[in-house]
C-alpha cells in the first residue's frame, strides 16, 4: 500500500486511537471483534482510526500506552478491564494515567443497586467494582447490562464484551467532534501488485491529498488488485480515480503488445 497526505488543512481531520486490553486478547483465548466494529463506525462518522495497541492486564502498561495515545490523537477508545473480578484493573489505570482518585461512583452505585435488586440478585463487592471509575468522570450508558462505562477527557473506557461495546459505542458517537468524512472508490485491477507497483507509487506522488491502497486477490489461478482510492473532497477523489484507472489500462495495453 502507498500512502500520501491526507489533507493539508488539519482543522477538518478528527483522529482516534484505540487501546485494547486483557491477557486474553494475547493468548489468543478471546478473539477481538470490537477493533473492527470501532474502525467501521468511526469512519462512517468522519473520524479516523490511526492507531490500535493491544495490552495485557497490566496496570502500568496501560497506564503509558494511554498515556501516549490520548496526547497524540483527538480521542482514544478503550475495551475491556472494567468488570467485576480481580484482573479487571482498567479504571484503576486509568485513574493513574490522570492522577485522579478512584471511588465507587454513586450514580452509578445506584443504578446498579436497583438492577441487582430488580433481579433478586445480590449486589456484592465483586460487582460493586464494576461502579469504580475516576473522580470526575462521565458515565457513559450501558443499556445491556447496566454497569456504566465512563469518559475522561478525551479517553473513553468501555466494556470488553461485544455487545456491551457496540451499545455504549452507540451512546458516545453524537458526542464526538467529527471532521470530514472520507470517501473512497474501487478500481479493479488485473494485474498482481508486482507488475502495478512502479506505475501506482507514481500516482500516488502525483495526488498527494489522496491515500492510494493496494489489495491483492487470489482466485485459485490468478492474482489480482483491488485499488482503492480515498479523499475527502469528490474533485479530489475523482482525479486520482481517473488517473489510477488510465494506469491500469496502460500496462494492459502495454501487457496486450508484449511489451514488457
Amino acid at each position: 500500500m502507498t500512502k500520501g497526505q491526507i489533507m493539508k488543512d488539519p482543522a477538518n481531520i478528527v483522529t482516534a486511537a484505540m487501546l485494547a486490553i486483557g491477557d486474553e486478547l494475547l493468548s489468543g483465548r478471546t478473539k477481538d471483534k470490537n477493533i473492527g466494529h470501532l474502525a467501521e463506525m468511526l469512519t462512517l462518522n468522519g473520524v479516523d482510526l490511526k492507531e490500535v495497541r493491544i495490552v495485557a492486564d497490566e496496570e502500568d502498561e496501560i497506564v503509558t500506552a494511554l498515556n501516549a495515545l490520548r496526547s497524540r490523537y483527538n480521542y482514544v477508545f478503550t475495551s475491556g478491564g472494567i468488570g467485576p473480578t480481580h484482573d479487571d484493573i482498567t479504571a484503576d489505570a486509568i485513574g493513574k494515567a490522570f492522577g485522579r482518585k478512584v471511588v465507587h461512583d454513586e450514580k452509578a452505585m445506584r443504578i446498579m443497586g436497583r438492577m441487582y435488586a430488580e433481579r433478586g440478585m445480590e449486589f456484592n463487592e465483586a460487582r460493586m467494582r464494576m461502579a469504580r471509575m475516576p473522580e470526575g468522570s462521565v458515565h457513559i450508558d450501558n443499556p445491556v447490562s447496566a454497569a456504566p462505562g465512563f469518559n475522561v477527557e478525551n479517553v473513553y473506557v468501555m466494556a470488553g464484551v461485544p455487545s456491551i461495546f457496540q451499545a455504549m459505542l452507540d451512546n458516545v458517537l453524537p458526542t464526538l467532534r467529527t471532521g470530514t468524512r472520507m470517501l473512497s472508490r474501487t478500481i479493479p485491477c488485473p494485474f498482481g501488485e508486482g507488475m502495478i507497483g512502479s506505475a501506482l507509487r507514481a500516482v500516488q506522488a502525483e495526488h498527494p491529498e489522496t491515500v492510494i491502497g493496494s489489495y491483492p486477490k487470489f482466485d485459485g489461478k490468478t492474482y489480482s488488485t483491488d485499488l482503492v482510492v480515498r479523499a475527502r473532497s469528490d474533485g479530489v477523489l475523482n482525479a486520482a480515480a481517473e488517473a489510477v484507472a488510465a494506469m491500469v489500462a496502460e500496462i494492459a495495453a502495454a501487457q496486450a503488445k508484449g511489451t514488457p
